[in-house]
């Protein structure tokens, strides 16, 4: 019988070079003998038909279940090599039924009235702190840096991320700001203390991330006027916030809930308030997560399209006032976390174990791909209620970066998050 997981990779491999050996010890060279070889091997006929049945999935998991072995390059040069063969068609009626069912599941499930925030929050934020220190700049921003200029170090991009962000915000003393997703405090603390006297509130699903932003602020002075809060978005009420920002959760709303996202936001913000909500972005609709990233990684997200974004938000009576396209900044960053990541291996397996190490790497190194070959970016849109919330030309944002760089440079330096 013909190895289905033979039958894909001999479509897909045109250029450069694998050298597969399958569970039977056949071992099959392809591509055009370009660039360096990537040998991979199938440990078993069970794990080489599960990746022929299901690659979306089974690859990941055989992977991670050391079933799939790289024994030339890693993980992220095979991913790459099939990446930039992908023109070529692999999908049959099978995996396409496959595919839609996990649509309609997705689909569902994001309608549904049943709230797992938290508990998808806590299925990644809440893992070990020292697990995120393996690989996170000092500030620990999980999100995309900004690497302007080119070539600067992701502790310099993490830091040109939160002054990008800050400038379209144009926060000033005396402002009240929401955070929606304040991760592990870095945004709410930049804002507060290059703005002064700010009224700050953070909220997050992540006990975790809670207790250690709650410890920065007050290591920082801050307590007074930055507060971080468990909260769930959709549950605020009672007050305006002239500021609100969001980086890096909007992915986790789900689509079904963008209606609700904005209407909250529309009844959050202040009528001469400014938003600026950070998030990854893809460029037509999927409908779905990437199944191995929906089960093992961020369960309930989903990466939505410009196009599925600005209808509610246009429809919770929200004005788009900017929009800017970061092509290729994620899959910079995702490098610098992989590299990081790998290179201190020993200690994520002490952490946890081998397995959940080659999980990680297995998404960082995917993550990675999307960005650098799906055509992933992210997206910055800035949202106000009154059209002359904001100046109508772009220069405010490199003069007001200009100043948060003087500010920058007479900051007690953040201190390294301790745990």
């Amino acid at each position: 019988m013909a190895s289905s997981l033979f039958s894909i990779v001999k479509k897909i491999i045109r250029t450069g070079t694998l050298k597969l050996t399958l569970a039977s010890g056949e071992t099959y060279i392809l591509g055009d003998g370009s660039g360096p070889m990537v040998a991979a091997r199938c440990a078993d006929k069970e794990a080489e038909e599960a990746i022929g049945r299901d690659p979306t999935l089974k690859l990941g998991e055989m992977y991670m279940d050391g079933r799939f072995i790289l024994e030339e390059g890693d993980i992220y040069d095979f991913l790459s090599l099939v990446k930039r063969n992908t023109t070529n068609e692999i999908f049959d009626v099978r995996m396409a039924a496959l595919l839609m069912g996990r649509i309609a599941i997705q689909q569902i499930k994001s309608r549904l009235p049943i709230n797992r925030n938290k508990r998808n929050v806590a299925h990644h934020y809440d893992l070990s702190a020292k697990l995120f220190d393996l690989f996170l700049d000092d500030d620990w921003q999980y999100s995309c840096a900004y690497f302007v200029p080119p070539g600067i170090s992701l502790d310099e991009a993490q830091l040109a991320k939160k002054r990008h962000i800050a400038a379209k915000l144009q926060v000033e003393p005396g402002h009240s700001v929401l955070e929606i997703g304040s991760g592990w405090g870095g945004m709410g603390l930049y804002l507060a203390e290059s703005a002064e006297a700010v009224d700050f509130t953070g909220i997050t699903l992540s006990e975790e991330q809670l207790k250690i932003s709650r410890e920065r602020a007050a290591k920082r002075g801050l307590s007074d006027r930055v507060r971080f809060e468990l909260q769930d978005y959709r549950y605020m009420t009672g007050r305006k916030f002239d500021r609100i920002v969001s980086v890096g959760m909007f992915e986790h709303v789900g689509i079904g809930n963008y209606d609700k996202f904005f209407r909250k936001v529309a009844e959050l913000l202040d009528d001469n308030g400014v938003m600026v909500l950070h998030s990854i972005g893809r460029p037509k609709p999927s409908f779905a997560t990437n199944a191995f990233i929906e089960k093992y990684i961020f369960p309930g997200g989903y990466i939505p399209s410009v196009g599925e974004t600005l209808p509610p938000l246009e429809k919770a009576g929200l004005l788009v006032k900017d929009v800017e396209i970061l092509p290729m900044h994620y899959a910079h960053t995702l490098r610098h976390w992989r590299q990081r990541f790998v290179a201190r291996k020993a200690e994520a397996v002490a952490l946890y174990d081998e397995r959940f190490f080659r999980m990680w790497e297995f998404y960082l190194a995917g993550s990675e791909m999307g960005f650098r070959w799906d055509e992933l970016f992210v997206f910055q849109i800035q949202i106000a209620k009154n059209q002359f919330a904001v100046p109508d030309n772009r220069n405010y944002i490199e003069e007001r970066e200009a100043k948060l760089r003087q500010f920058e440079a007479t900051r007690t330096p953040l201190e390294k998050i301790l745990f």
